[in-house]
């Protein structure tokens, strides 16, 4: 048995999709722990491509239970459009389940969102707009619509008519937006409270039952560990905790029940919206990542903002996380670079800068210092050992693992299952490393 946390190690968008549907299959459990519709998974099996926002990738294996937990916010709207899509490709959703004290976003979260991205003009944090800080935000003002309401007409008529009037007030005195009218949102959410209902459960206790059974659970992260609303690249962050300890929190258990934490990264880096990106390529190569690695955001279709692997991030996402293992993703897109370089340190007001800044104003500041690798110039979507890698790209791996002082369980060399490179199996397999003691890699096949 083994309890497991995967966490994006970078902006987000690092590939956690792929990930957790791989380790989904020896799961009993899968369990979302926070964000809302401004996440995205897209996962690929045979000719078909998933793309999930809202339910965990593990639903598409039909023994394994998916939990969305309270620490998520829930769109009705689209997490019913996900049924819909999911349905007409015959994926069974008998095992998936919605906690009943996660949070609801609301017709006027998303007007507010928007109408306050645009008020912030060059200050924008660049938010999907779908709501999602506004429905966290009333959360903490504790104010909030819960599922728990949802389901519940009468609670939910009470709420929200005083709620509505209340935010009608903001959009229009402040926002010059148009009011929403309450019996219309009312009757739009008593519907989709129908459909929601069956699945409502509550979470945390159904997740500690799965642990006395001794349950494989895989807790999946959503963000990024620097979108983090409390260790991030603030204020251009998300608006919840997509960290190891922000998971447990999220889904109601304690940290000793976790075994393992494995962090996610791409083989270089990229971001989406606002904020500094110290190793950002502007030019050719950095379209060409864009493009070779279709970087375009899962729920936006926003463009990525690409750039070389950054070790000082990386780090940090170690500390914060405590991982004990990496998946490494988009090996691939790699392949075709004369030479590749990866940040190794920063350079701030003429000092030499290993650790992450945490003050904003300073780390806008830094800039990479590299070290220049050979690339291989040989593609490795066809590798299914470390040891058919090209040599160079295994050496890359390794000056990875090196810098980042945490073994590699996991490579993705492309958006397809069987384009992985299993070093370790983070669920059943014991703690190895990448390398042995002699510097040789491991000879573990997929």
């Amino acid at each position: 048995m083994a309890n497991v946390i995967v966490i994006g190690a970078q902006w987000g968008d690092e590939g956690k999709g792929k990930i957790t549907d791989l380790l989904s299959k020896s799961a009993d459990v899968v369990v979302r722990s926070q964000g809302g519709v401004n996440a995205g998974h897209t996962v690929v099996v045979a000719d078909r491509t998933f793309k999930l926002h809202l339910i965990p990738s593990g639903i598409l294996y039909p023994n394994t239970e998916c939990i969305i937990g309270s620490g998520t916010v829930i769109d009705p709207q689209v997490f019913i459009e996900e049924i819909k899509q999911l349905e007409t490709l015959n994926v069974s959703l008998k095992n998936l389940f919605i906690s009943q004290t996660a949070h609801v976003t609301m017709p006027y979260h998303r007007a507010i969102d928007r109408a306050s991205e645009e008020r912030r003009g060059k200050h924008k944090i660049g938010t999907t707009g779908r709501g999602i800080g506004p429905t966290y935000a009333d959360k903490s003002e504790r104010i909030g619509i819960r599922v728990v309401d949802l389901i519940n007409p009468d609670d939910l008529k009470t709420k929200l008519e005083w709620t509505i009037n209340y935010k009608n007030v903001i959009l229009e005195k402040l926002y010059n937006v148009s009011p929403l009218d309450p019996k219309v949102v009312i009757e739009e959410y008593l519907e989709y409270a129908d459909r929601l209902r069956p699945h409502v459960i509550d979470s945390s206790l159904k997740i500690y039952q799965a642990v006395k059974q001794k349950k494989n659970i895989l807790f999946e992260g959503a963000q990024g560990t620097l979108l983090d609303l409390d260790h991030g690249t603030y204020p251009y962050v998300t608006s919840s905790n997509p960290i190891a300890g922000g998971a447990c929190v999220g889904a109601g258990v304690g940290p000793t029940i976790i075994d393992r934490v494995i962090g996610v990264a791409k083989a270089y880096t990229t971001r989406v919206g606002e904020g500094p990106f110290p190793t950002e390529l502007k030019g050719d190569i950095g379209e060409n990542l864009c493009d070779w690695g279709a970087e375009f955001g899962t729920t936006t279709g926003r463009r990525r903002r690409c750039g070389w692997f950054d070790a000082v991030i990386g780090r940090y996402a170690v500390r914060i996380n405590g991982f004990d293992c990496l998946a490494i993703t988009k090996l691939d897109v790699l392949d075709r670079l004369d030479e590749i370089k990866v940040c190794v340190a920063y350079k701030l007001d003429g000092q030499t800068c290993y650790d992450f800044p945490t003050n904003a104003s300073q780390f806008a500041r830094c800039e990479p210092i590299y070290e220049t690798l050979p690339g291989w110039q040989k593609s490795t979507a066809d590798c299914k050992t470390l040891e058919d890698l090209p040599p160079k790209a295994l050496n890359y791996l390794k000056f990875l693992a090196e810098l980042m002082e945490v073994p590699i369980a996991i490579v993705s060399i492309g958006a397809k299952r069987d384009q992985t490179i299993i070093v370790e199996d983070p669920i059943h397999g014991p703690k190895r490393a990448l390398l042995d003691a002699n510097g040789d890699p491991v000879k573990t096949k997929v």
